[in-house]
């Protein structure tokens, strides 16, 4: 997700510091974009050219002290709030306290994100769904002390970035995480009660509801130990039943079986991404 937003700044003429946790994240980062951008360049999708513009955008980093001069900045880390909190409260020392601080958390709550920096002010959600470049909305969430001023930032950088932006008062899940979650989630018990195999699960709804992939590769997209960690959280939020994560999920996630990250998920996929066709049972 965060090398998705970062060639999508890159991509709109907005240079880019890729924050990651040692050198070797990101060089691998850095190559992974690299690697995304020939791909498209293979599909007609973009030049050369513009491969070569977009990465001369992209800088990589391992320390917060190189980001003192960012006016802008976007979390994008695992949706675990332990984590993230120590991401802001580094960021709140190493930056100027009128940079905007955003984050791309899906589930988790902006004012608690906000309370551990000085400027919960400066503090929002920016939710962008996968595969970031191809999506065209952005969840802008307020926090409790989200100023009109932050919003008003945020919003510009969604419209910059070629996004619909849409405000979000914070509740868990927002918008597009709360809706699309049972979804997923109850695609994964028709597979795990045998109803249906998980291609004529997708081939269905797909097909039924002109959606671009089915619930269970958006799954495999998504991350499956993503959407588990979405689900309990919301399930820990809201202690609604629709939101307790199917048991089939639970065990391929403890198998590891991620999904597309991990090659093997509902589906299997290759090394660059796409879904692997199996032959189907007669």
């Amino acid at each position: 997700m965060g090398q998705g937003i970062a060639r999508s700044l890159a991509q709109a003429g907005i240079d880019v510091i890729i924050k990651e946790l040692n050198d070797k994240n990101v060089q691998s980062a850095l190559k992974q974009i690299s690697k995304g951008l020939d791909q498209e360049i293979a599909k007609w999708g973009i030049t050369k050219s513009e491969k070569a513009a977009m990465l001369s955008r992209i800088k990589g980093t391992s320390k917060y002290e190189e980001l003192k001069n960012v006016d802008f900045v976007i979390e994008s880390i695992v949706e675990d709030f332990e984590a993230k909190s120590k991401v802001f409260k580094e960021l709140d020392k190493a930056l100027p306290p009128e940079v905007t601080i955003v984050s791309n958390t899906s589930a988790l709550s902006i004012t608690e994100l906000a309370a551990c920096t000085q400027r919960p002010e400066r503090v929002a959600g920016l939710h962008f769904v996968n595969p970031v470049p191809k999506r065209l909305v952005a969840e802008v969430v307020r926090g409790l002390h989200t100023s009109n001023e932050t919003v008003a930032q945020v919003k510009e950088l969604a419209r910059s970035l070629g996004k619909t932006p849409v405000e979000v008062f914070e509740y868990p899940g927002y918008i597009t995480t709360r809706i699309i979650l049972p979804l997923l989630n109850e695609a994964m018990h028709v597979v795990m009660e045998g109803v249906a195999s998980a291609e004529d699960v997708d081939t269905a709804m797909q097909l039924g509801y002109d959606l671009p992939v089915g619930p269970l590769e958006m799954a495999d997209q998504m991350g499956l130990e993503e959407v588990e960690s979405q689900m309990e959280t919301l399930f820990r939020e809201l202690g609604d039943l629709k939101f307790r994560p199917c048991p089939l999920l639970r065990k391929m996630v403890r198998a590891g079986h991620w999904g597309v990250k991990s090659r093997r998920g509902f589906f299997r996929y290759d090394e660059n991404g796409n879904k692997v066709e199996q032959q189907k049972r007669l």
